[in-house]
């Protein structure tokens, strides 16, 4: 008599794994896209006078009935709400009302400037982050207090007050850097700053008690005793270690960076998806709003599956679980 095998024992670890991944996945988006789809048609306002060209444009009823008509604003709620599901499964984010081009096509447009301003911003943080550990975490008592304080300092930041200072400071007073943000490499740098130096105060504050447990354990004591600089154990032992904290809050990080993009682009005038979002957000062009929001929602879930691979090249135990 053979006993019947439960089918979660036959699927591999690593397919379950992948199974529940995907469906958490799924879960997120779906739940980000009822949320905004809900929120959209909570907004006050006739979303037909805004494509008619707003409150000043005065349109007849006749013209207004028209509008509701082909937008099928006329349907019952559940019946948008799913035409808005099956738009978004083919990758149909609809039409701004105020720009009359497809959301998909403005946020491709506008994404270049964002992604290159939120990637050097999370590098950027990594470096201030790792340069800040390597040189204060674990040694004399006043020397850890200095990098602890400033992780603290950074950390507590308002990034609108920040970037307003950094542009006075260096862009009004020093003139060595350019006011608006769009004007080549240089114009990137108060941006970039002014979104990676509350986030390096954050990575430093998880990695440094990381950094100080691997530097007490044994590889590490022992990588000394056989005569490896202080030096060596940190950056070829211990700081392995103590960047898998930083790791997973890289990823809700890469995600918070695009919408706190939404202040650096308007601070330092920059184009990008933050510009596209706050027009919209004036305007009421909310399948731009929408389409904005899903997407950011779409970067924290793709960041966060990228953190969980590299896990695995960080740390070779994972790979076996």
């Amino acid at each position: 008599m053979t006993l019947a095998v439960p089918v979660t024992r036959r699927i591999p670890l690593r397919v379950r794994r992948v199974l529940v991944r995907l469906a958490g996945v799924i879960g997120v988006l779906w739940g980000a896209a009822t949320l905004t789809f809900l929120a959209q048609h909570l907004m006050p306002g006739d979303p037909a006078q805004t494509i008619l060209g707003g409150a000043g444009s005065r349109p007849t009823p006749e013209q207004l009935a028209a509008v509701r008509e082909q937008y099928g604003f006329n349907d019952p709620l559940i019946v948008q709400y799913l035409h808005y599901l099956g738009g978004l499964l083919r990758g149909d984010l609809g039409t701004s009302y105020i720009l009359k081009q497809p959301v998909t096509d403005i946020i491709t447009e506008q994404l270049g400037p964002t992604l290159v301003l939120t990637i050097t911003a999370l590098i950027a943080s990594w470096v201030i982050a790792v340069a800040v550990t390597l040189l204060t975490a674990h040694r004399r008592r006043w020397v850890a207090s200095i990098g602890s304080g400033l992780e603290i300092f950074l950390a507590a930041l308002p990034q609108y007050w920040l970037g307003i200072v950094l542009l006075v400071v260096f862009a009004f007073h020093l003139r060595v850097l350019p006011v608006v943000g769009d004007g080549g490499p240089e114009g990137l740098v108060l941006p970039a700053l002014t979104l990676a130096l509350p986030l390096a105060g954050f990575l430093g504050q998880v990695t440094r008690d990381e950094f100080s447990s691997a530097m007490e354990q044994p590889f590490a004591v022992s990588a000394r005793a056989r005569g490896m600089s202080d030096w060596g154990v940190r950056w070829r032992h211990a700081l392995r270690h103590a960047v898998l904290p930083g790791l997973t809050l890289s990823g809700w990080a890469l995600g918070s960076l695009f919408s706190t993009a939404v202040i650096v682009e308007s601070v330092f005038v920059r184009p990008g998806l933050g510009r596209v979002l706050v027009d919209a957000v004036t305007s009421k062009d909310m399948p731009v709003v929408v389409g904005v929001t899903l997407f950011v929602a779409a970067v924290y879930v793709i960041a966060n599956l990228l953190v969980d691979t590299a896990f695995g090249r960080v740390d070779p135990r994972l790979r076996s679980a």
